[in-house]
């Protein structure tokens, strides 16, 4: 577990970690070959491939990115794909789940967060697996797909838990919170995670009718859109002695959600998930 102190991993801890997510990385590697789905490392993990080759050195996750189409595919077959040993969980087969997107994680560990504590979801080490949907091509359109997918997934994040984070501290801070425990009660109430699912999957879908040139996860609206181009075909990169995927203009989409990707951040913004028990089972 991270040093409750510190909230941060010691060395050993966090490279078993590591570890143990490379192996998971290797498997949803072998069942996209096996069944001809393109992937792409997500996020922090494509800028740790590019950057560092592997994870960076403080990351205790990894993330990967599929097209639409991709994604349902995947959903499809993993499950038999990977095995016994294996849970892929998504929002739509598991209505505990607050986060509107796949993991896959190893069955016998354990990776409880407050979130998953509070949700009762027995979560274990694992990936995270984001769908990536087409923007309308009509501007207006987009725009509304955008704002109500950031608005359902965080509706959605309330629905499930009274404690979320808010953006204020001191007397404002205690203000929203209430405010978010006020709203959880009546959610609860008066709508169901189907429900939420539904109206997000909507407005993810929208640009179905009239595709645009861009793509965008809904999960993290708030992060914009991409060109389609950027991600496929997929180009293959170092990360920890193996060569993976990552986007074909890589480059392109670390610009576009990280700024300079090149410079290290500050070490006080250096996030980790900080679980509140963390157990490798028999890894």
């Amino acid at each position: 577990m991270p040093d409750e102190a510190t909230g941060r991993y010691d060395d050993e801890t966090l490279h078993h970690l590591q570890r143990v997510e490379l192996k998971i990385l290797e498997d949803i590697d072998r069942v996209c070959a096996e069944h001809g789905i393109a992937y792409f490392l997500d996020s922090g993990s494509a800028l740790g491939a590019l950057r560092h080759g592997g994870f960076i050195p403080w990351d205790d996750d990894v993330d990967v990115g599929m097209l639409r189409a991709d994604y349902d595919r995947f959903l499809e077959v993993a499950p038999a794909a990977l095995g016994e040993g294996y849970c892929v969980s998504e929002p739509v087969g598991n209505p505990r789940q607050s986060a509107l997107f796949a993991k896959v994680w190893l069955v016998d560990t354990k990776f409880y967060t407050d979130e998953t504590l509070r949700a009762g979801i027995a979560q274990g080490i694992g990936i995270d697996v984001f769908p990536y949907d087409a923007l309308s091509a009509d501007a207006a359109v987009a725009a509304k797909q955008l704002k109500a997918c950031r608005f359902w997934q965080s509706v959605m994040y309330v629905y499930h838990s009274a404690s979320v984070a808010v953006p204020h501290g001191g007397a404002l801070g205690a203000l929203e919170r209430a405010a978010v425990r006020a709203a959880h009660g009546v959610l609860r109430l008066a709508s169901s995670h189907e429900a939420l699912l539904r109206r997000f999957s909507a407005a993810a879908a929208k640009g179905a009718e009239n595709p645009g040139d861009e793509v965008f996860c809904g999960s993290y609206a708030q992060f914009g859109s991409y060109p389609a181009s950027i991600f496929l075909p997929t180009r293959l990169e170092p990360f920890e002695g193996r060569k993976l995927p990552v986007p074909g203009g890589a480059e392109r989409y670390l610009e576009i959600m990280f700024g300079d990707w090149r410079q290290l951040p500050p070490v006080e913004q250096r996030r980790q998930h900080r679980p509140v028990e963390l157990d490798f089972g028999p890894h």
